[in-house]
């Protein structure tokens, strides 16, 4: 039996995948440099593997179509007809994944000029910019848009595809998202200096805690989920606001005690605008999380920032 007829009869029949009938690019960019060379070793050198390797790979090729490709001669490598036939089809197959490449690398030019973060307030006024900062030297020609609301907003924004990248701060994961802990926090209760807690020995206790009507964040958010889990949910609001910043300036102005993050208090604390008041028996310690869709890590910005938060 010739060589064409043991290539012939090695041939996969026409059913099956057309992956296992068709060479793949590695091969047929390899043919097309022969083609140009006329040598073997030549087109082996410019793809970036050698000479056995180039010439194992057009025996596989050849066994594969069932046909004689290239002729070798001390004096070069030549197409052969049905080679020179075979390389006009490949130049086309392998212009056109050259299109698909650039095509793919233009939707991730364009997924990689912006990131949208979606963040729970806390998060997003004292960890999110430096982050973010960090990100800008990574990658410059991003541009950043970020949502600030409370924990359940943050979910709403992920699951409607209106942000790729989320952070929370409750004490469980939303439905529907994935997580990675990227830090722990606390929250503390505060008081104006004024009031009568401020100078008080021993610690508050949870009962007396869960009596007092305090200022709280509104439910949704991260600080009112762990704060009532604490509680039991018996938690008492004398006022509910929608920030941070604004549970700060009322309990500032006297107006009464709130429970709120280590992390937002620290210049009002240092500055004796409030003051710490000792707690014990509650769970006020709480993870603060990463999120995104279920099933979709992160990817281009949205991974390289929460890489930073973990650095």
């Amino acid at each position: 039996m010739s060589d064409v007829e043991e290539q012939a009869a090695a041939r996969p029949g026409p059913g099956g995948s057309l992956a296992h009938r068709v060479p793949d690019l590695g091969a047929l960019e390899l043919l097309l440099a022969v083609a140009r060379l006329g040598s073997l070793g030549g087109a082996a050198r410019e793809v970036g593997i050698s000479q056995p390797a180039a010439s194992s790979r057009i025996r596989s090729m050849e066994r594969q179509l069932g046909v004689a490709l290239v002729d070798r001669s001390p004096r070069g490598s030549r197409l052969t007809d049905a080679g020179a036939l075979v390389t006009d089809w490949a130049r086309r197959i392998v212009e056109a994944a050259e299109a698909f490449d650039a095509g793919a690398q233009a939707l991730r030019d364009r997924r990689d000029s912006r990131l949208r973060v979606a963040a729970s307030m806390t998060i997003a006024e004292y960890l999110l910019p430096g982050w973010l900062l960090a990100l800008r030297a990574e990658r410059p020609d991003t541009a950043v848009s970020l949502l600030a609301g409370n924990s359940a907003a943050v979910a709403e924004r992920l699951l409607a595809g209106e942000a790729d990248l989320g952070f929370v701060e409750g004490v469980s994961v939303p439905a529907g998202l994935d997580s990675a802990v990227i830090a722990r926090d606390r929250l503390i209760v505060v008081t104006a200096p004024g009031h009568a807690w401020a100078c008080r020995r021993r610690p508050l206790e949870a009962s007396e805690l869960a009596a007092t009507p305090l200022i709280l964040r509104e439910k949704g958010s991260g600080t009112r989920q762990v704060l009532d889990a604490a509680l039991g949910g018996l938690a008492r609001p004398l006022i509910e606001l929608s920030s941070t910043t604004a549970v700060k300036a009322a309990v500032v102005s006297g107006a009464g005690p709130a429970v709120l993050s280590e992390l937002a208090v620290g210049e009002e604390l240092a500055l004796r605008r409030l003051v710490r008041v000792p707690v014990e028996g509650v769970a006020l310690a709480r993870d603060l999380r990463a999120v995104w869709p279920t099933g979709h890590r992160p990817v281009g910005p949205a991974r390289d920032l929460l890489s930073l938060t973990r650095g």
